[in-house]
C-alpha cells in the first residue's frame, strides 16, 4: 500500500483550512485516512500550522511520501531537516548531540524569522493606521476651511444685501400717519 502525507480540505467556499493526514494514495482526498497529524490554515498571516512533528517523522521514516504542499509544510516546520539529520546519525556522519545542536540552531533562526515577520506586519498595520488618521485630519481641516469660507461668503452677501436694503429704504417716501 502506497502511503501519502497530504492535505484534507475542510471549511467553507473561499475560506478553506486543511487537516494534514496520512492516507492510502488510492483513497479520495477528503475520504478515509490512517492518521491525522496536524492542521494548516492559510487564511491567517502568517499561515497557522499545527503539526505533530514526531508522528510526521515516524511516518517519513517508514516510507510515507508527502505531496508537494505537504512537503513544503514539513520543510517549514523542520521535519525534513530532522529526518535528514537522523539519517546522518544512522550513517555515522555526525553524533546525536551534533544533530540536536544543528536542529536547535535552525529552529532558533526560524523562530526569529517568524517573529520578525509578525512584528513587521504589526508595525505596517500601525503605520497604515497613523497615515489614515493623518489623512482624515487633513480632510477634516480642509472641510472646516471650506465651510468657514462658505459661511463668510454668505455673511458678506447678507451684509451687502442689508446695506442695499438700508440704502433703498431712506429713498422711499415716508408714510405719514393719518391725523385724527
Amino acid at each position: 500500500m502506497a502511503v501519502k502525507i497530504r492535505l484534507q480540505r475542510h471549511g467553507k467556499k473561499n475560506f478553506a483550512f486543511f487537516h494534514i493526514v496520512v492516507a492510502d494514495s488510492r483513497a479520495p482526498r477528503d475520504g478515509k485516512f490512517i492518521e491525522q497529524i496536524g492542521s494548516y490554515n492559510p487564511n491567517t498571516n502568517p499561515a497557522t500550522i499545527v503539526l505533530d512533528g514526531e508522528k510526521a517523522l515516524a511516518w517519513l521514516k517508514v516510507g510515507a511520501q508527502p505531496t508537494l504542499v505537504a512537503r513544503r509544510i514539513l520543510s517549514y516546520e523542520g521535519v525534513l531537516l530532522r529526518k535528514h539529520l537522523a539519517e546522518g546519525v544512522a550513517k555515522g556522519a555526525l553524533t546525536e548531540a551534533q544533530a540536536d545542536a544543528k536542529f536547535a540552531a535552525w529552529k532558533a533562526q526560524h523562530d526569529e524569522k517568524i517573529a520578525a515577520k509578525k512584528s513587521g506586519l504589526k508595525n505596517e498595520a500601525i503605520s497604515k493606521a497613523q497615515a489614515a488618521k493623518k489623512h482624515e485630519v487633513e480632510v477634516n481641516e480642509a472641510r472646516a476651511k471650506a465651510i468657514a469660507a462658505k459661511k463668510a461668503e454668505a455673511e458678506a452677501a447678507a451684509a451687502k444685501a442689508a446695506e442695499e436694503a438700508a440704502a433703498e429704504a431712506p429713498a422711499a417716501e415716508p408714510v405719514e400717519a393719518p391725523a385724527e
